[in-house]
């Protein structure tokens, strides 16, 4: 932990700061009782530097990563300056995502637990009835993004005449976001005489300008440096050429994933593509981004808590706040166009102790950035083979015989016996057939070019930086050529070919005037209708509704759960294609070619 001056540089220097518990702190005795309940026992380094500095009422810039308890360190002395028997708006936390929001907002509410105060979130993209409500009702604390703090002071349904607190939580991304003007307008229209908190991952010169116009002296704590690494995420890069990104990222998921995984891209429209194409593979996968609706982003986030879904990709901004501790593999399918955020992301695995994994997907050209975020990171990264088709099927044969029954299995004996076939034969078929492969007679071989490796079906091998050979430039060090067969050997291969049109045809009830995407209809057939993905074949958007063509029947009872499902705010009210189309389609999407698209 570093401590440094405030800014302007004026005060002291704290170093060597011991194991503090939070009993030191003399915060409120009921405070310390819901710390107690939720087993806190030794603070963080943000915690005890800001904690102490905020219950004496100082102003503090905290430069803190997500995941270094930064919440605690203004939630708990925020709390202290608010007396629970007025009932007026006495802290505001400014948030740059309505994940954000919330999450905090029951983070503050956990810690209020034995003390009357009320704590709310309040965000776009829901309804305002509630968040009126409770301001009405005279909630205490409010938690809230940019855009919806300043509608409701607009509105006069937020009064901060009484504030006490103010803090801007990531402060750097609600600048990159563009709610610059709206933190400057709110910071402007609050009681100058308050206690005022800054945390930011990292400190450019609008953040300094933040700090120095709206912050008093502020003490300047430096914990979690924009070098330092995180300690509990192994840290992997792989040199996989553009165009073979998806199919790297359905092995690396078939054979590394044992619980969620979060996929970052750069943009929405990528994150709807490779969505699409891992639900194709029979990954439980979906994806999201800032224009998603805030009711579904609710929903895709606890199902990735309950396991329902397993894979979530995601824009930098969507992921803003996203603390599930289900993550234990993040990988950069686009590298971060800046290095800093590279830290962000991988700080959402390896959570609460637990080992994580992120691995780092470089085309052949993108040697420098790697070098960036080494040298950003003090961390050598760690090169390692894309999983082979052989690598693939050879996990899935390891899943298979680990889940064969025990006991009685006489019946079955005799059943074999009585076949003539060679058991031998007949077991290796029956595994073939259990992990969704046929025999495959293929060898590897065939070259593209010096930098790329892949075997006689096309399928990708390795891949190295251009002009690097060796990967980092040391010759024969570093590269390991990874054998494959067949195309039919990779993570969720079909046994056989899509059908063309000529599927069996459902209709749902959401279309383009409700923003629907592919993605999204794909997540609530996969996800709600536990409908494997590869059974999933075109799909037609219409205005008002969209047809989906199934390769087969859906079952009852898939068909049931569905009736419950919701996509882009409306029921989905799934049913046979009785009639002509009247509309013609805004758009159509084969995911039959998601498995193949090349997206260069």
């Amino acid at each position: 932990m570093r401590l440094i001056s405030p800014l302007p540089p004026t005060s002291g220097h704290i170093q060597g700061l011991p194991v503090t518990h939070f009993d030191i702190f003399a915060l409120p005795e009921s405070l310390q009782r819901a710390i107690d309940d939720l087993g806190f026992t030794e603070a963080t380094d943000i915690q005890r530097s800001a904690i102490p500095a905020l219950l004496e009422g100082r102003d503090v810039v905290g430069i803190a990563q997500t995941g270094t308890g930064k919440t605690a360190a203004f939630g708990l002395p925020l709390l202290s300056h608010v007396d629970p028997t007025v009932r007026h708006v006495q802290a505001l936390v400014l948030t740059p995502t309505r994940e954000l929001a919330m999450q905090v907002a029951d983070a503050i509410a956990s810690f209020a637990a034995h003390q009357r105060t009320e704590v709310i979130p309040v965000y776009g993209g829901s309804s305002y009835l509630p968040q009126l409500r409770a301001l009405k009702q005279g909630a205490q604390v409010v938690v809230g993004t940019p855009g919806r703090v300043m509608d409701l002071m607009e509105r006069g349904s937020l009064d901060v005449s009484q504030l006490r607190v103010f803090v801007l939580d990531e402060a750097d991304e609600m600048l990159r976001m563009g709610f610059a003007e709206d933190v400057e307008t709110i910071a402007s229209s609050i009681p100058t005489e308050r206690i005022t908190a800054l945390f930011s991952a990292t400190m450019p010169a609008s953040i300094a300008h933040v700090a120095a116009t709206h912050l008093h002296d502020p003490l300047r704590i430096e914990v979690t440096p924009a070098a330092s690494t995180v300690e509990n995420t192994e840290q992997l890069y792989a040199v996989v050429p553009f165009r073979f990104k998806v199919e790297a990222l359905a092995r690396v998921l078939s054979v590394w994933r044992e619980e969620a995984a979060l996929v970052f891209v750069r943009t929405r429209s990528t994150a709807d593509e490779v969505s699409l194409a891992l639900a194709t593979r029979g990954v439980r996968a979906s994806s999201i981004s800032g224009d998603v609706a805030q009711a579904e982003r609710e929903r895709l986030i606890e199902r990735l808590r309950q396991g329902t879904l397993d894979v979530l990709v995601a824009t930098d901004v969507a992921a803003r706040g996203l603390d599930v501790e289900r993550i234990g593999l993040v990988v950069n399918f686009d590298v971060p166009r800046e290095a800093e955020s590279y830290v962000h992301r991988i700080g959402r695995t390896g959570r609460a102790g637990r080992k994580g994994k992120a691995l780092t997907f470089f085309t052949p050209k993108e040697f420098d950035r790697l070098r960036n975020i080494e040298r950003l990171t003090h961390t050598k990264l760690t090169e390692v083979p894309v999983p082979s088709p052989s690598d693939v099927v050879r996990h899935r044969i390891g899943l298979v015989l680990r889940s064969l029954p025990e006991g009685d299995l006489e019946v079955f004996r005799a059943a074999v016996v009585a076949s003539g076939a060679d058991p031998l034969d007949l077991a290796v078929a029956l595994l073939a057939r259990a992990v969704d492969v046929e025999p495959d007679q293929t060898s590897p071989g065939g070259r593209l070019r010096r930098e790329e490796s892949v075997d006689q079906n096309g399928n990708f091998l390795s891949a190295s930086f251009e002009g690097q050979g060796g990967g980092r430039g040391d010759r024969g060090e570093g590269r390991t050529r990874v054998e494959g067969k067949g195309p039919r050997a990779g993570a969720g291969a079909r046994t056989r070919d899509r059908h063309d049109g000529g599927g069996i045809r459902y209709r749902v009830e959401v279309g383009h005037k409700d923003g629907v995407k592919p993605g999204g209809i794909v997540g609530a057939l996969t996800g709600d209708g536990r409908i494997d993905g590869r059974e999933i074949g075109r799909i037609d958007i219409f205005p008002t509704f969209s047809l989906v063509e199934f390769e087969s029947e859906p079952s009852d009872d898939a068909i049931r759960r569905l009736q419950k499902s919701r996509v882009a705010g409306r029921a989905l009210r799934i049913a046979p294609d009785g009639g002509p189309r009247t509309e013609r389609p805004h758009r159509n999407f084969h995911t039959s070619e998601a498995r193949t698209r090349r997206f260069d």
